[in-house]
């Protein structure tokens, strides 16, 4: 998966990127949002996309400002490794009469930060501590608990632009416990990393600032 940012990504470089991700096969979806949004057209930035792809496009949202009708649906993350009250069902509650009045279709998310080396905008922005990196029963626990309230989908994120991607031993550690997608993100630098996150139980890996430092899909 590709992960796009509206405040990283000019407009007028959506029809080349999004030219690349559509002749790309091992691109099956694109995500855009962003943790802090400056953007002062989203839902702009959204139907700019669309436009150009013929892969899914998914809204990665980091509150209940980033909702477009234009997008084929969005992941509903809920910070499950903060305690955050607002990530848990705060900005959800906000989005829930939008969402439904756009008719967008959801992916209930279980979204987990982890310890990557430094702090990350994410942490930041959502005042959560993430999972400590060499900690794997207590990822264990939560990938759990995802599953029994009914959670879709699992993402395990590092943080854009984090130093260290989540360790394959988290990874494992999360597949282990559960059947639903798994999803990856943060420090992808190289295919190796990239290639390490699919061989540890990942299903998709989200590529992100790579593509926005690049100009490209070099990995």
């Amino acid at each position: 998966m590709i992960l796009l940012d509206p405040d990283r990504l000019s407009r007028d470089r959506i029809p080349e990127l999004a030219g690349q991700m559509n002749q790309d096969n091992r691109v099956k979806a694109v995500l855009a949002g962003t943790s802090f949004l400056m953007c002062s057209d989203f839902s702009g930035f959204i139907s700019a996309l669309k436009a150009h792809l013929n892969k899914p496009l998914l809204i990665f949202p980091g509150n209940s400002t980033q909702l477009a009708p234009d997008a084929d649906g969005l992941l509903l993350l809920s910070l499950i490794s903060g305690r955050n009250p607002e990530l848990l069902i705060g900005e959800h509650v906000r989005a829930a009469p939008h969402i439904i009045r756009m008719g967008l279709a959801c992916v209930p998310t279980a979204y987990i930060l982890i310890e990557s080396g430094r702090t990350t905008a994410v942490e930041y922005v959502s005042n959560t501590k993430p999972i400590p990196a060499d900690k794997p029963d207590i990822l264990a626990a939560h990938v759990m608990a995802a599953d029994l309230m009914g959670f879709k989908a699992v993402y395990l994120e590092a943080g854009s632009g984090a130093e260290n991607p989540v360790p394959q031993s988290m990874i494992a550690e999360a597949r282990k416990h559960t059947r639903l997608p798994l999803m990856v993100g943060g420090g992808m630098r190289s295919q190796t990393a990239v290639e390490k996150a699919l061989d540890a139980g990942a299903d998709y890996v989200v590529v992100g600032t790579l593509l926005e430092q690049e100009g490209s899909l070099s990995i």
